[in-house]
């Protein structure tokens, strides 16, 4: 994913989704990802599920400007049907911020 010379911003989302939820979430992230494919605000996005912690996910997703998700995707057609989706995970969120990229960074190709 090319990035440079862009106001690119990476949403950070942090979860807590006890065993029992883990498919449900799972699933409603399978389905939402259709509405960020579909957005042409959303560069890419990933669910990871952690090892040590289980319990433990992280949803990062790239976005051509903080302000492109906050107020282009968020006011899109696409928004409210992800947020049906995701919505009743809300309150097993950690953390949910934008972060900015910066020139230190490396990935092999």
């Amino acid at each position: 994913m090319q990035m440079e010379d862009k106001n690119y911003s990476t949403e950070i989302i942090r979860y807590n989704i006890p065993l029992p939820e883990r498919t449900n979430f799972e699933d409603a992230y399978k389905q939402a990802g259709r509405c960020l494919q579909a957005s042409v605000f959303c560069l890419g996005y990933q669910v990871i599920h952690g090892s040590e912690e289980p319990n433990h996910y992280i949803v990062i997703i790239h976005w051509t400007s903080e302000q492109d998700h906050l107020n282009g995707f968020r006011k899109s057609a696409e928004f409210m049907p992800f947020f049906n989706l995701v919505s009743k995970f809300y309150n097993n969120i950690e953390e949910m911020k934008h972060y900015n990229l910066t020139d230190n960074q490396w990935q092999r190709k």
